[in-house]
């Protein structure tokens, strides 16, 4: 007997082999012996194949469908690659706006159905491929301005809107020599309210327009502000410019200490180190439109649809700190339900807040990056280019004399 014979054989009496009783199945063993010349072990062992024979397998049973995993892994990215205790809080406001192939009401029942624990069970292993890099570029500011503007030493607590921590960010590349372009990032304390500026080069001057800049569009009362111990910020016309605001107070953070200015030194990664990286930005063209995308794209879409963790307590045990966190909310929520916001105030915020697509903010956004990406890399290949003709034309002038 042949190998193709034997294969279409066996096909037919497996079927017959499992829907037998132990009488029958003796009885086609007998035959599938005698006609391919199996061994009794070996014909139940081919004729199993393909077949459960033992108890159904321990375990929880699968409760959420492949195509909502799929469309969690999406809305993963799609969401700006939020923690999963965010992403529980922003479904119920965002599954509003989401439009894609497949995703149906049934879809939406299992992703609001999830806990945070299980998204984080599902995304674990997807997430692993994504890193963090870090670099600074503070100088320290004269001991003079130092001792103008008094220290504020670290607080956790703020149960109302307006107590601000400000720094800047470098767009400097690998190496701080030359002109290239700054960021200031301003947080609110209480509500994590956040606003960005872009200028080129960091100077006192351009400081204080991003943040009067930042000032005229805050939604809330200004109290405080919170500075480090840059150059940008300590100088005459900081000084001066707080000096005439009313009830606004300018304190500085202690030297060397991030957690005295800990709420701003974070968002410096979420709304400006993951959207624009490391590279070395040096042309206005560039700075314009980065202040387009914080003003109209980035702060919008991270200000009143993605929300945030408050630390409320933190208990040191032995080695390990214990932290507890209230429930994820949106700043623009916290604001609004502050009770610290004129009646005109609320409405334009809630007038804001009602025009806006978080969906659709988030696409513009990214395809903002994308064309801001492709205009960097034009400049890079120019300023590239006319490196190497420098360098070619010195080498001819040489080779002449």
């Amino acid at each position: 007997m042949d190998l193709k014979f034997k294969t279409q054989y066996l096909n037919q009496i497996r079927n017959r082999y499992f829907k037998s009783d132990k009488k029958e199945k003796s009885k086609i063993l007998d035959e599938l012996c005698e006609v391919a010349g199996y061994h009794r072990k070996y014909a139940i062992k081919v004729l199993s194949t393909g077949h459960i024979t033992g108890p159904k397998a321990s375990g929880r049973t699968k409760v959420y469908s492949d195509l909502s995993i799929f469309h969690l892994k999406r809305l993963w990215h799609l969401m700006g690659r939020m923690c999963s205790k965010k992403m529980v809080a922003a479904f119920p406001v965002w599954l509003d706006f989401y439009e894609a192939d497949g995703f149906g009401p049934f879809v939406k029942v299992e992703l609001l159905s999830m806990s945070h624990a299980t998204i984080d069970r599902y995304l674990k292993k997807y997430k692993t491929q994504f890193a963090r890099r870090k670099r600074a570029g503070t100088i320290r500011g004269s001991k003079k301005f130092q001792n103008i503007i008094p220290l504020k030493v670290f607080e956790q607590k703020n149960n109302m809107p307006g107590f601000i921590e400000a720094d800047t960010v470098a767009h400097c590349g690998t190496s701080l020599s030359g002109k290239f372009a700054w960021s200031l990032t301003v947080t609110d304390v209480f509500s994590g309210w956040t606003s960005n500026r872009a200028f080129l080069g960091k100077n006192a001057d351009n400081t204080l327009s991003a943040v009067i800049s930042i000032n005229n569009t805050l939604p809330y009362t200004v109290k405080s502000y919170n500075v480090d111990n840059g150059t940008e910020f300590l100088n005459k016309y900081f000084t001066e410019y707080f000096e005439s605001q009313e009830n606004v107070t300018l304190t500085r953070s202690r030297a060397y200490r991030k957690n005295d200015n800990c709420h701003v030194e974070q968002k410096n990664f979420t709304y400006v180190r993951e959207h624009f990286g490391y590279e070395r930005i040096e042309a206005q063209e560039l700075v314009d439109r980065m202040n387009d995308i914080y003003i109209n794209y980035l702060c919008p879409l991270l200000n009143f649809f993605t929300p945030q963790l408050k630390l409320l307590e933190k208990v040191r045990t032995g080695s390990r700190y214990k932290r507890k966190y209230d429930k994820a909310q949106t700043p623009y929520y916290r604001l609004m339900n502050s009770g610290a916001l004129t009646l005109k105030q609320r409405k334009d915020l809630e007038k804001i807040y009602e025009s806006l697509n978080p969906i659709a903010l988030k696409k513009q956004l990214s395809q903002k990056i994308k064309e801001f990406n492709k205009l960097l890399t034009q400049y890079k290949d120019e300023k590239r280019n006319d490196i190497y003709l420098q360098i070619h034309e010195k080498y001819e002038s040489k080779s002449a004399s």
